[in-house]
């Protein structure tokens, strides 16, 4: 097709502001899927996201729609609103030349869309400002499109009204995504160059490769080499996403679509690498992708330590498809060999062990998480620190440095001593206050990005009710007052229990830590001690009581020495089971860590 008559655009917006539901009414309006095969979240295919309700990969599709007699090729990328799918929509947004900014007419502009919006303007794409939700009852289309110029500075009077629920608005909305956005710009008689911008696993078909022809076509039949991996593959299919698979033959610059191969090595696909013909003119690689940046660190045990290369093989796989996390082999003496994982969030490290253990049949141990941090040596060197058992003693390095971020709150006016309570709790620095609207402020504040996953985001959504919307990013790194809390068992150190607080917590936390051990862990036949400790010096210390059998039931009186010489054989035998007998801690204990306070 030509590409005057292609649009790449995608659906930018915060969680719950009707992406998905916007995705399922253009494909109902321009006819692209039957009626019968309808249903809510139709590009939501993985069941993770529709018992959640949420995006978790972005998925693309096209559409046709008519304007004045032409039929126009749109390519649309659906995308996540979560702020630990952040990578997805910056993968997306390299794929686009515009992007609809979706703004629910109720809850107005919230930390993720302002976010979304200087991604998008960041990759130069033409933003168009959509207001959604407008058939509601307390929708306030005007006061939003007020906050979205207020906060984000795009001109919105003129911005779309739609109701992606009804489908009133779509069909002008779709008139207006051809209007404005540009055409993408791709020489066909130029040399081959794709962007690889996704890819899943299929057993029966190896890799499928989601693909954005930038120069050139891609056609059936030809060898296409991989310049990243350096790898040459036949193009067997190639396609587009109808939203099923539907076989094209070929693909032209600015169209969107699939490439399969029979590829069965993981490692032979690179998300944001750049595909060109074999033995064809040499071409400049595409930019890709920046590396994701970890935001957290969690170690991952096999349960049964045969389990150990099906969680190597899992992790490949997933990998593959969600190119923002990593993973690299550890040891740990408490729970054997594992994974060491990072993160860009506590709800991404939740969604990759959910789908570990549904798609791999992996039952796993999983550590409390943990933060980057960063050690500076003697000699002047700095050396990043991923766990806490990887700190050395305090002799070893002159200065520890711990993550900051720049942190985004928005709220209704009326909880704003409450959010800053919060954030001074969490040794937060404050930055400034905007106000969006009469009603609507947002916070900005410095927090430690280890105060933040520990359980900031729960203390702010029940002090504002739910309404508190957050978003961050790294800001850098600080010299912190920074401690290594031990926790001892029965004298032994559990390495995957260790973290690494500020002085000023640390008796606090170990407390709390111990507090909920004692209430995870089991009684035994013998008294099992737990500790807190801070090098040599215990903080704080929780007995569990052994369990006891009545030795002395038998003895109806006689001397007393007789029940005397019974307990002291007991208490001898306890003793020794002691030395040998080893401590069961269940997973429960270890994500005790990670819980916020319970008591509060």
């Amino acid at each position: 097709m030509d590409t005057a008559h292609i649009r790449n655009f995608c659906i930018i917006a915060h969680i719950d502001h009707g992406k998905s539901t916007l995705a399922d009414r253009m494909l109902e309006i321009t006819g692209s899927v039957d009626k019968r095969d309808m249903r809510a979240q139709l590009l939501d295919s993985m069941d993770l996201e529709r018992e959640r309700g949420i995006t978790i990969k972005a998925s693309a599709v096209t559409i046709y729609h008519k304007v004045a007699g032409v039929e126009y090729e749109l390519n649309l990328i659906d995308t996540p609103g979560h702020v630990d799918f952040n990578y997805e929509v910056q993968k997306a947004l390299q794929a686009c030349e515009g992007a609809i900014l979706l703004v629910d007419a109720s809850q107005g502009v919230e930390a993720q869309t302002v976010a979304n919006a200087y991604l998008a303007v960041e990759g130069n794409l033409e933003v168009l400002p959509v207001i959604n939700k407008i058939d509601l009852p307390h929708a306030q289309p005007d006061v939003v499109c007020e906050e979205i110029e207020n906060s984000i500075g795009i001109e919105a009077s003129d911005a779309i009204r739609v109701s992606a629920k009804t489908g009133m608005g779509v069909a002008a909305l779709l008139d207006r995504i051809v209007e404005r956005i540009p055409a993408p710009t791709g020489d066909p008689e130029a040399p081959l160059r794709c962007l690889i911008f996704d890819a899943v696993y299929d057993e029966y078909r190896g890799i499928v490769v989601y693909l954005r022809v930038v120069d050139g076509t891609i056609r059936e039949k030809e060898q296409i080499h991989m310049l990243g991996t350096d790898k040459v593959y036949e193009a067997i299919d190639i396609g587009r996403f109808t939203p099923t698979m539907k076989r094209s033959g070929a693909l032209g610059p600015g169209e969107v679509g699939y490439f399969i191969s029979n590829i069965k090595q993981l490692g032979d696909v690179r998300i944001g690498d750049t595909m060109t013909r074999h033995k064809g003119p040499k071409v400049q690689m595409l930019p890709g992708y920046s590396p994701p940046m970890h935001m957290v660190y969690a170690d991952f045990f096999p349960t049964n330590s045969g389990d150990f290369e099906g969680l190597r093989e899992g992790l490949a796989t997933l990998s593959l498809s969600d190119s923002s996390f990593s993973f690299e082999a550890v040891t740990s003496e408490a729970l054997g060999f594992g994974f060491r994982c990072g993160f860009l969030g506590l709800l991404h490290m939740e969604i990759v062990q959910e789908r570990l253990e549904r798609e791999h049949d992996i039952d796993m141990i999983q550590t409390a998480p943990t933060v980057t941090y960063k050690i500076k040596l003697a000699d002047g060197r700095e050396q990043e620190i991923h766990s806490p058992g990887q700190l050395p003693t305090p002799d070893k390095y002159e200065e520890l440095f711990e993550p900051f971020a720049r942190v985004s709150v928005m709220i209704p006016s009326e909880y704003i001593g409450n959010v800053m309570q919060i954030s001074s709790d969490h040794r937060g620095e404050f930055v400034r206050q905007e106000y969006l609207s009469p009603t609507r402020v947002q916070l900005v504040y410095d927090i430690p990005l280890s105060e933040i996953i520990y359980d900031f985001f729960d203390k702010l959504k029940s002090s504002t009710r739910g309404y508190g919307t957050l978003n961050y990013h790294l800001s850098g790194y600080r010299p912190g007052d920074l401690v290594k809390l031990r926790i001892l068992v029965n004298s032994a150190e559990v390495d995957a229990l260790t973290c690494i607080v500020h002085k000023d917590q640390a008796d606090y936390r170990g407390r709390l830590i111990l507090k909920k051990m004692r209430k995870e862990i089991p009684r035994h036949l013998f008294e099992v001690a737990l500790q807190a400790a801070i090098g040599s010096r215990i903080l704080a210390r929780e007995t569990i009581a052994p369990l006891r059998k009545d030795v002395t039931a038998k003895c109806y009186g006689g001397d007393v020495t007789r029940k005397r010489k019974l307990l002291e054989k007991q208490k001898e035998g306890k003793r020794r089971m002691r030395q040998i007998g080893n401590v069961e801690i269940p997973q429960k204990a270890f994500l005790a860590v990670l819980g916020g306070d319970e008591g509060e």
